[in-house]
């Protein structure tokens, strides 16, 4: 019982610390905005829970964030899904690529790419940064401890101030869903 309660005071503290990331928050949430308002897309990847995280914030898009608004499908897709293209590039290419190659193939200039990543550091991720990069494609990075090596290379970094990973993956889907609930919120017109 405990430990419960450590974990749930943990949690607490370190949501309490999102509020100095208000700043690249609200920036997600105009560009997010912004982007599918011109009817473009979001591309979103993650390893391990983190590409679960990507997969399960892409599905609120698609299907419908919150129980009571039924509204259009938003595009939104998470570059994690296809176990035959993961596992052809991670065999044939590198497992580094495998995101990169997704982008490469599906990615637009006006579109955004949301990755998600505990460490900021995991070579796939960082590699498809590069790719957005070079694509002109703005990112969005969600990361925990420091922000690793990806921090510098997303437009818009928000590190949650953990090294717990299940405490950061707790906060990248509460701040996933709050920017898509906000973003959502913009393009329905709902005062809140």
């Amino acid at each position: 019982m405990d430990y419960l309660l450590n974990s749930i005071d943990e949690n607490k503290k370190i949501k309490k610390k999102i509020i100095f990331l208000k700043k690249e928050i609200n920036l997600s949430i105009k560009k997010i905005y912004s982007c599918l308002k011109k009817k473009n897309k979001i591309l979103t990847c993650g390893n391990g829970g983190s590409a679960a995280d990507s997969q399960h914030l892409a599905a609120e898009y698609v299907v419908r964030l919150r129980p009571k608004i039924n509204r259009q499908a938003y595009p939104i897709m998470s570059l994690a899904l296809d176990t035959s293209h993961l596992t052809a590039c991670g065999n044939d290419l590198s497992f580094s690529k495998i995101f990169s190659r997704s982008l490469e193939a599906f990615g637009k200039r006006s579109d955004i790419l949301l990755t998600i990543s505990t460490s900021g550091n995991s070579k796939n991720i960082l590699e498809v940064l590069k790719k957005a990069k070079k694509m002109k494609i703005y990112s969005i990075a969600l990361l925990g401890n420091k922000g690793g090596k990806a921090k510098k290379l997303a437009d818009t970094s928000i590190i949650v101030p953990s090294n717990n990973t299940a405490r950061i993956q707790e906060c990248h889907i509460f701040i996933g869903h709050y920017i898509l609930e906000q973003v959502e919120n913009k393009l329905l017109k709902i005062k809140k």
